[in-house]
């Protein structure tokens, strides 16, 4: 039987991953993501990057800001050329993994939506050796049925691509789906803000839905503490020794020179106190996550990570526990509300 926190959760998670917003088109995604965060929060507004901003305020007037941060953008594809025959060629915008193109199913975001597929030569085609290849991006067109006159009516070259596809419950809490890389973390945002109003707190917290950062990390405040939320890769049969993160075992804590010391111990103290499972993660630099752009910003930020463990990351079928996104999420509130008065003396070496 799923509780209604899972419930809730895994309802907004489906909600956002079939949802389009590319990087640099996040205006569909935001709007839900406002929608949700106005019903929890105190105030909510946007700013000209299309960050989407929550402030949750604290039991003090000392103005201190806790930053969490999850993007909501996504990676996709844009039509790069009209084929006289009717087809269309296009490329990537962020880290898409091509192999996983093929007989894809996808939604041109043209004058109109028009649905896709995208074919490449059949392998009874293809001349020996070709056939044991990947399909190479330039080699693939997508196919809407219509002529390049009609196409021309409705589609032109830059128009965003998307893949269409649903969300897929697995057993176990387990659900696939495309975008969970980040969407999910903008849900741990959500599980956090409804625990905090459970909970005293007593600093300002600001959750932040960010923009573009599958084409290059943004930073867009300057907060007393901050937290990235984004997820890590879990580990499969065919990563091997590569990764030693578990799906279901709780949401990874990173350390390392990316991450405030103060602020991993207390969350690795926090876990511990409210039995919560969590993982470490070593990261030896950058993290390759909105931590990075966080931390560097202006004077530096203390900043920590949190990630929730991911299978078949930047394909459509993107794999999670749900469980994972529930304990990230009650971990930060926790977190938070632990936070001592005296922020400053707390994050001293």
């Amino acid at each position: 039987m799923i509780n209604a926190q899972m419930q809730s959760a895994r309802e907004f998670l489906s909600l956002l991953s079939i949802e389009s917003g590319v990087s640099g088109y996040e205006v569909s995604i935001a709007s839900l993501v406002r929608a949700r965060f106005t019903t929890l929060t105190d105030e909510v507004h946007c700013d000209t990057f299309g960050n989407v901003y929550a402030l949750k305020k604290g039991k003090l007037k000392s103005y201190k800001k806790i930053m969490l941060a999850a993007h909501m953008d996504e990676i996709g594809l844009i039509v790069t050329k009209i084929d006289p025959r009717g087809f269309l060629r296009f490329t990537s915008i962020g880290g898409v993994d091509q192999r996983t193109l093929l007989s894809q199913e996808v939604l041109i975001h043209g004058r109109q939506a028009v649905h896709g597929i995208i074919g490449a030569l059949p392998p009874h085609l293809l001349h020996n050796g070709d056939s044991d290849q990947a399909v190479k991006l330039e080699d693939m067109a997508i196919d809407v049925g219509l002529s390049s006159a009609k196409i021309n009516e409705v589609i032109q070259v830059g128009d965003i691509i998307t893949l269409k596809r649903d969300t897929y419950p697995l057993l176990n809490n387990v659900l696939a789906g495309k975008s969970f890389d980040d969407r999910a973390g903008v849900v741990v945002m959500m599980v956090c803000l409804e625990e905090l109003s459970r909970l005293q707190h007593a600093h300002d917290v600001i959750a932040v839905a960010t923009t573009q950062e599958e084409v290059g990390v943004r930073g867009a405040l300057n907060p007393d503490l901050a937290v990235a939320i984004d997820v890590t890769h879990a580990s499969t049969p065919d990563t091997k020794v590569q990764v030693s993160i578990e799906l279901g075992k709780g949401p990874a804590v990173a350390l390392g020179p990316n991450i405030h010391p103060a602020i991993y111990r207390h969350f690795s103290e926090t876990a511990q106190e409210h039995r919560l499972p969590i993982q470490i993660e070593p990261i030896p630099g950058a993290s390759g996550t909105d931590a990075w752009a966080i931390q560097v910003t202006q004077a530096g930020i203390p900043t920590g990570l949190i990630s929730i463990p991911l299978r078949y990351m930047h394909t459509s079928v993107e794999t999670l526990d749900m469980q994972d996104v529930i304990n990230s999420g009650k971990l930060l509130a926790y977190f938070i509300s632990s936070l001592p008065d005296d922020l400053e003396g707390f994050l001293c070496y």
